[in-house]
């Protein structure tokens, strides 16, 4: 099944020649290779192992693969998206690999993951996995390989003892889960032994140099793109916000030593570029950066840029990007209520938004589009009243701007300070009203599946418990109807959907993912927990609003 859509790959970097005595390895991205060769994450990594001598790597997809070893040491996936589990179950399958740990004997691979997903939670796949690498992969992966090396000939069982030893590394056998009662919460998570660490810290690479694209093909997603990271994490620190909370600190790339000669590097094999970062406007040299970008030189290269803060979109970005053949800019805003944007540390005004929308029509885009949540903790009807406002507002100020209102629910992510709340269950009417609201007004919503939303909650703030709900819903198939289906069967034995969905758990609890440490400790989450519901308007006469999760 080796294919074609190799031959069109631009390497930017140079394979080493393995050894003879290379550890045979396997890296694979459960998605198609359009999807996964449009991972960052996932080139770096592949490009990083192809770079050494000591390993001979073979890429996999769904649709497509390389060569492949005979008897693979090594078997690594990239998760970039939760529901991708059901791939990474059927891969393991086709190469005749036991999708279950505890199936595997020393004839087997050891199979690794990484990437957002696992980093963020992995405890419901924990029991696929015979180890899991948490945070960055800079140093993380060198220090994965070297310590796999020094007991490349040992037992299994040798090996997971040794690799779980290295900060960063969690291998999930090693440690037991003991909870209330089948269908309770998590009581404890414990090492099995003395000699294995009590909690794993997830890895944080702190250089100023970061990630660019290896390879370039028009078979991406992003066809012909090279990608540039020019910051990573975010310091707004949205209380939802996983792209911000689990990969502290801020940290942005250098323009002299980094971006700029990275840029070059790229406009070598194509003349799009697309600059990646969840703020990445708020890099402190972004002007010089957007200077050099805008010397005539550069006319020919098509240019676009990640979600960028509002309040630093000026009629400058919007012509550079214009010329650069971008229409459209994409904004985060959450909501037009300033209430709620206070409960979700939003540092943003209706007029910024406004200003923002006049700065890009007078820079000569045409398309604005914003991103927006329903069922935010704290969220009253009104709220929603003053979005509708808001856009109305937007298209009324600038009518010829064409606007897009793209909107999500709230869903609950591990290591943020709204990890104890549920998923509310007004959402889906929240959604709907929105859209009849909207439309009418010639804005494009665009709303994101509230069943999706269901199911991302769950995975979100699940336990290990979900592995054999998994294993069922990939034969029933990955609709919100084949989860309450293997819910149903699984009744008695694991706890119901609301409570891994709905419910708001007690601060007080033991969280499943306790043991893996993210960048802040939780009572910084708990006191951030705290002051966004300090804006809560609670009507019962007396009630703290922390006293709603010690209920």
């Amino acid at each position: 099944m080796t294919s074609s859509v190799f031959v069109s790959e631009r390497l930017l970097f140079t394979s080493a020649t393995p050894n003879t005595d290379a550890i045979p390895t396997i890296f694979a991205f459960p998605n198609d290779y359009t999807v996964g060769i449009t991972s960052l994450g996932y080139q770096v990594v592949w490009a990083t192992l192809a770079m050494r001598s000591d390993m001979q790597v073979s890429r996999l997809f769904t649709d497509t693969h390389e060569p492949l070893p005979r008897k693979p040491e090594i078997l690594g996936f990239s998760m970039s998206w939760e529901l991708d589990y059901v791939n990474i179950l059927n891969l393991l399958e086709s190469i005749e690999i036991p999708i279950r740990a505890t199936s595997r004997d020393d004839h087997h691979p050891i199979v690794f993951g990484g990437g957002p997903v696992l980093t963020a939670n992995p405890e419901p796949f924990a029991d696929f996995f015979d180890v899991i690498l948490l945070g960055d992969g800079e140093n993380l992966l060198g220090n994965f390989i070297d310590a796999y090396k020094s007991v490349r000939n040992a037992s299994r069982q040798t090996k997971l003892l040794a690799l779980a030893q290295v900060p960063g590394i969690y291998v999930p056998s090693l440690y037991e889960v003991e909870y209330h009662a089948s269908d309770g919460f998590v009581k404890s998570v414990q090492p099995i032994s003395t000699d294995i660490p009590a909690v794993v810290q997830k890895q944080t690479y702190r250089g100023n140099i970061l990630s660019t694209s290896t390879v370039v093909t028009q078979k991406a997603a992003w066809e012909n793109i090279y990608m540039v990271e020019v910051v990573r994490s975010c310091p707004e620190m949205c209380r939802f916000c996983l792209a911000s909370y689990l990969t502290l600190p801020f940290r942005t790339a250098s323009v002299e030593d980094s971006l700029i000669p990275a840029i070059e590097k790229g406009l070598s094999v194509t003349k799009r570029i697309g600059l990646l970062g969840a703020s990445v406007t708020q890099h402190p040299e972004f002007e010089t950066l957007l200077d050099h970008l805008n010397q005539p030189r550069y006319d020919d290269v098509r240019l676009s840029i990640a979600s960028v803060r509002t309040n630093t979109v000026t009629v400058k970005l919007a012509e550079i990007l214009a010329k650069r053949d971008s229409r459209s800019l994409t904004i985060a805003v959450e909501s037009g209520s300033e209430n709620l944007r206070k409960i979700i540390n939003k540092k943003l005004q209706n007029h910024e938004i406004i200003q923002a929308a006049i700065n890009a029509k007078a820079g000569g885009l045409t398309n604005l589009k914003l991103y927006g949540m329903v069922g935010i903790p704290g969220e009253e009807p009104e709220d929603l009243e003053q979005t509708v406002a808001m856009m109305r507002n937007l298209k009324k100020t600038v009518p010829s701007l064409r606007l897009t209102f793209g909107c999500s629910t709230f869903v609950p992510k591990a290591h943020t300070p709204f990890q104890w709340f549920g998923v509310n269950r007004q959402a889906e009417k929240r959604l709907q009203l929105l859209q009849k609201q909207l439309k009418p007004q010639g804005i494009d919503f665009r709303p994101e599946s509230y069943n999706w939303s269901i199911i991302q909650a769950l995975l979100s703030r699940g336990d290990r418990r979900l592995s054999h709900l998994l294993e069922l819903t990939r034969d029933y198939g990955d609709s919100l109807g084949s989860y309450r289906r293997a819910f149903k069967q699984l009744k008695g034995q694991i706890p119901n959907l609301d409570f891994y969905v709905h419910d708001n758990w007690s601060t007080d609890i033991v969280l499943p993912w306790n043991h893996l440490l993210g960048p802040l400790p939780q009572s910084t989450l708990l006191k951030h927990m705290a002051d966004a519901t300090s804006y809560f308007n609670l009507p019962q006469k007396g009630l703290q609003p922390m006293a709603l999760l010690k209920e």
